[in-house]
């Protein structure tokens, strides 16, 4: 029955084609329960592909899906860090919402083995398309949470929240998944453990010194326990790696964990051949399918068949293997016969990063023309990313639309495609882009879109509808390091608040329209309206702060602790090793 509810809907829309009538115009396409395709990068600036000004990193199957359909040149994550930018995404909602925040510096879920991630009362879209009856599926990342209270509990698993198949990391890929020099949590770690060693060891050498000379005395069971304290944090100082390695860089096939640790070599290939496994089950019924590539997050992971053959080092190499991923992903489309009925997505979660630098190599992404990077509240390198929907036969090919929209408007979209309504019951931040991308709408639905940095509200825009103006409005910036620098260098992102953020009274006023770089901050003696788009949006963030409502955060620390019985494991903790994956060749 839903095939055949499916291919009579395909009927009517490719009749309207064939008799030269405009889809978009004349038809509302609600419901009209197309396969969906998103296609996510991870830590991918802007300025990377060729349809957005890129002319030395070769990209030529996303711009020709660009080609193909319509490109937003103003799309924007509702975070510039993973966790709570897919979490938004998924929603539909500001990360404060559903608590996906923190409020003292833990940007990002921090292990596997957490209590925090997506609570299971917030709505994903595959849940709703999934009761409408659509084949659901994630392959790639998560980065969402796991578990709560076991190790096998699953209360934070995309399977618990729409999805009805997964195959990938349920944490994300990092620099410490193969011990390299740019580290996420391991250097920082080895180095506190050295530390507490090295005090633990000299306290049992002065108290065996005391005794030995007689200096002291009482038990030696002080001098016991220190040396087996400071024995306990040498061994774990040198084997932290390796127990990262294990706990977070595993792969699993919904609730069985199928590599633990991951042969990073065979990865893409695993990748490719999960997505093209899917499409040729499901092609009988609708179906949602999220991409969640590991590209082009550190370590930059890259099969030989790329290695050393872009511009742009080893980050121009992960570019241009994961463009050659869409390019397979596409393809097994037009295999199966699926591509005039599959709306298909691109973008990444949010910008590039600036500080992935290891002596002057540069393993981050470009943000183009715009300032800033992954990890930094308000400026625009971190938040603006592509955005690209191809749908043959409906959307017009090599539309480019210059309206402020955001991830968020994928949540609506898809709904309502695919038959379902959004709740009622809550918030819904994203706007339905259908209306826009169709051509039958000229502006975007967002009046304001406010840019989070953690809990705190760092910058807020206002697309000035009398007037055609973009504002940008930043109540606070991060202090560059070093100074004049354009990013923090030194550390591994930009900081939230604190010391090394900037606060600011008057805050910063730009106008996107014309300065989109950000570069020339407007003044009361330069811009007649300073003080009337300022107290516009002052009233607009008060009548957003109105609408939260106080939430657990499950980034801050009490859900951000790893904790060894939440940890997954194939085998008898802490010995968690298997590979039931065999060679995909």
């Amino acid at each position: 029955m839903l095939h055949l509810e499916h291919s009579w809907s395909w009927l009517a829309v490719m009749v309207g084609v064939l008799l030269g009538a405009r889809p978009s115009a004349c038809r509302d396409l609600s419901g009209s329960r197309p396969n969906i395709l998103l296609l996510m990068a991870d830590d991918f600036g802007i300025g990377d592909i060729g349809c957005y000004g890129n002319n030395s990193i070769r990209t030529p199957n996303i711009d020709r899906l660009a080609e193909d359909g319509v490109m937003l040149t103003q799309h924007i994550a509702a975070a510039s860090v993973c966790t709570p930018s897919r979490a938004a995404f998924l929603t539909g909602r500001y990360p404060l919402r559903s608590g996906m925040v923190s409020s003292n510096g833990y940007r990002v879920l921090q292990w596997t083995g957490v209590s925090g991630g997506l609570p299971t009362n917030e709505t994903t879209f595959a849940k709703i398309l999934k009761d409408r009856g659509y084949a659901t599926g994630l392959i790639g990342k998560w980065h969402l949470g796991l578990n709560c209270e076991s190790s096998n509990d699953h209360c934070h698993h995309p399977l618990n929240h729409g999805f009805d198949h997964f195959y990938g990391m349920p944490f994300s890929m990092m620099g410490d998944c193969i011990h390299w020099e740019l580290s996420e949590k391991r250097a920082g770690m080895e180095h506190k453990l050295n530390v507490c060693f090295q005090i633990m060891a000299f306290a049992a050498l002065t108290l065996t010194a005391g005794k030995l000379t007689h200096l002291t005395s009482g038990s030696w069971t002080p001098v016991v326990w220190s040396t087996i304290a400071a024995t306990l944090l040498f061994v774990t100082s040198y084997s932290i790696g390796v127990l990262i390695v294990h706990a977070d860089c595993f792969l699993m096939r919904n609730h069985t964990i199928t590599e633990q640790p991951m042969h990073f070599q065979r990865t893409t290939s695993l990748i490719l051949k999960e997505v093209s496994s899917f499409v040729q089950r499901n092609k009988h019924r609708p179906f949602l399918l999220f991409v969640s590539f590991l590209h082009v997050h550190t370590p930059l992971i890259t099969t030989e068949k790329f290695r050393g053959k872009s511009a742009h080092g080893l980050y121009g190499d992960n570019t241009e293997e994961m463009d050659w991923m869409v390019g397979q992903i596409l393809d097994t489309l037009d295999m199966e016969g699926l591509t005039n009925s599959t709306l298909v997505y691109f973008t990444s979660d949010h910008g590039g990063s600036l500080e992935a630098q290891l002596r002057k190599e540069q393993y981050g992404g470009w943000n183009g023309i715009y300032k800033g990077g992954k990890g930094m509240g308000g400026w625009e390198g971190g938040i603006r990313v592509p955005g690209i929907f191809r749908w043959p036969g409906v959307l017009q090919a090599g539309r480019v639309i210059h309206e402020p929209t955001s991830l968020m408007d994928v949540f609506p979209t898809v709904v309502q495609l695919g038959g379902g309504e959004v709740p009622q019951d809550r918030v819904t931040d994203g706007r339905d882009l259908l209306p826009l991308l169709l051509g039958t709408a000229q502006h975007s639905d967002h009046e304001f879109l406010l840019h989070y940095c953690e809990n705190f509200l760092h910058a807020a825009r206002w697309r000035q509808r009398d007037g055609g103006r973009l504002w940008k409005v930043h109540y606070m910036t991060p202090l560059f390091h070093p100074e004049g620098a354009g990013a923090c260098y030194g550390r591994g992102v930009c900081p939230c608040s604190g010391d090394q953020v900037a606060h600011h009274d008057p805050p910063l006023l730009f106008d996107l329209c014309r300065d989109p770089s950000e570069a020339h901050a407007l003044t009361p003696d330069t811009e007649p309206s300073f003080y009337h788009v300022m107290d516009t949006v002052a009233r607009a963030v008060e009548e957003h702060r109105r609408t939260l409502i106080p939430v657990p955060l499950q980034l801050d620390t009490l859900g951000n602790i790893w904790r060894p019985w939440l940890q997954p494991c194939c085998g008898q903790f802490p010995l968690c090793w298997c590979d039931r994956e065999g060679d995909p060749r």
